[in-house]
């Protein structure tokens, strides 16, 4: 297993430049990672920033869950067209989920790609991206089913101090808008001992805060045979010295049980913060959805974990306009926001995927319903975030420093970072130097619908191991570079992971 966040390429003469673009939830992200390490280790360079697409490899790794994945995707390769005719030698490679559903769709309508693999075979990119120039034809391979689990595959780390680890793929759910269990496959888990093992290394190499990656994680255990499989990774997680902080996404209500909410309350490195997605508060559109839990039920997660963490911050994901929800349906649903006070909300509006039920079911509804309904979820929950994040002013909190979290950081002399509970905070940049990784002790002054401040002076810093792998990383001389072009930053979380569509709501 190699996790090395600090990887070099493994000639001397790189064959050239690469670039990943990632679409999708956190799983594609988690596997861009590993892109970029195979492409490492196969002899390539990561291009330098600022140049859109001027790479010699060119690698999507797609999202088919929501309704503009295609056309995102095929507008992005025709823009590449031209470069490509302009650069003899230039690759492009298509990945992923929408890789894994169109297969020889992708080639047809867009013959100047090299190379289409699927979400089971990321680990053949360099061979047939090494194929297709050799035989000076596209090379389409889809694997049927998992070839390798991805965390035995060479990775090149987004942080030096935050990662994820992917404890099981695939899905055993069958919700009816989600395309995904189709194109992920049926879950799979890895043994407790290799994750364990994955985790221990991280932290050897500084890591302080990991975050257990599955499409379903809370149903960890179904493939061994052990039901409390989940909540005893999190316990043996809370014996692992120097792991800070430990988050997990995303749960599924039905699997999550009394154990797991134990296992959170008292492992102490087990942060208060859990992503729930409800998707409706609605019986009857629950019950469309296959989703095997109802209003009553959601209701109670959020009581239990509340009692037994009071400071815990849930979030969640929610679906607007599922065919037939009516009204009252949606009025459900701003009932469930209003009762569980969720801290942030991801809400979208139905999308209809083909290959799935949904597509086909009966009572559509107009998109000015959707977009309606929409406004109003997203002004609730605006105004109960806000509500929650006013409750944080006063409270003392440790914030872990983040990079890339404050756009607006140099101009205001802040730095940015992560409370336990994952709500972003934005403090005064103290005299002496902080690091990202390291850890800041700041009273919260003010609060915003999704942001807190703190504007007085920082209590207390703590450098870290986290923050010394930061620097080690940053002070490392640059890697030598092929033709000098440009590759833009991806959505990796810095330090923490945030669900932004597809896999994430399961």
């Amino acid at each position: 297993m190699t996790s090395s966040s600090d990887r070099s390429p493994a000639v001397v003469d790189p064959k050239g430049t690469y670039e990943v673009r990632t679409y999708g939830c956190q799983m594609n992200v988690h596997d861009s990672e590993r892109l970029s390490g195979l492409l490492e280790d196969a002899g390539y360079v990561r291009a330098p920033e600022g140049s859109d697409g001027d790479a010699d490899v060119v690698v999507f790794n797609t999202c088919a869950v929501r309704e503009n994945a295609d056309n995102k995707l095929y507008g992005n390769l025709g823009r590449l067209a031209p470069m490509k005719t302009k650069r003899p030698g230039m690759q492009i490679a298509v990945g992923g989920c929408l890789a894994q559903k169109d297969r020889d769709t992708i080639v047809k309508k867009a013959p100047w790609v090299d190379v289409v693999f699927g979400t089971h075979n990321i680990g053949k990119l360099p061979v047939l991206l090494e194929r297709a120039r050799v035989q000076e034809e596209a090379q389409i391979e889809i694997a049927e089913s998992l070839e390798a689990f991805p965390s035995t595959l060479p990775t090149r780390r987004e942080s030096a101090y935050a990662a994820w680890v992917s404890i099981s793929v695939g899905c055993n759910n069958t919700c009816t808008f989600c395309i995904v269990p189709a194109l992920r496959g049926k879950e799979e888990d890895r043994r407790p001992g290799d994750i364990l093992a994955e985790v221990e290394a991280l932290v050897a190499e500084g890591v302080s805060e990991i975050t257990l990656l599955g499409q379903n994680v809370n149903a960890y255990g179904s493939d061994l045979g052990d039901r409390e499989a989940f909540s005893k990774l999190l316990r043996a997680c809370g014996q692992i010295e120097g792991l800070e902080r430990v988050r997990f996404t995303s749960p599924h209500p039905k699997d999550f049980t009394d154990d797991v909410i134990a296992a959170m309350a008292l492992t102490p490195n087990v942060m208060p913060q859990l992503h729930m997605p409800l998707q409706s508060g609605s019986d009857p559109i629950l019950r469309a959805m296959r989703r095997s839990y109802r209003q009553e039920r959601f209701l109670g997660i959020i009581e239990k974990v509340r009692a037994a963490i009071p400071h815990a911050a849930i979030s969640t994901d929610i679906i607007v306009g599922f065919p037939g929800e009516t009204e009252e349906d949606f009025q459900q649903t701003m009932h469930v926001v209003r009762e569980a006070r969720f801290a942030s909300a991801f809400t979208f509006q139905y999308s209809k995927r083909p290959g799935t039920p949904a597509a086909e079911m009966e009572g559509q509804i107009p998109k000015e319903v959707v977009q309606d309904r929409y406004m109003r979820l997203v002004a609730l929950q605006e105004e109960i975030s806000w509500e929650e994040n006013k409750k944080q002013v006063g409270r003392t909190l440790e914030v872990m420093v983040a990079e890339g979290e404050g756009r607006k950081d140099g101009a205001t002399a802040r730095l940015s970072g992560r409370a336990p509970d994952n709500r972003l905070v934005h403090f005064t940049k103290p005299d002496e130097e902080v690091r990202p990784g390291d850890v800041v002790t700041v009273e919260i002054t003010y609060a915003a619908p999704h942001h807190l401040l703190a504007e007085g002076p920082t209590t207390a810093v703590r450098r870290t191991r986290a923050g010394d792998a930061w620097e080690k990383r940053n002070a490392a001389p640059p890697q030598p570079q092929g033709v000098m072009l440009g590759i833009p930053t991806l959505g990796v979380p810095a330090p923490l992971p945030v669900a932004t569509s597809g896999c994430a709501i399961d």
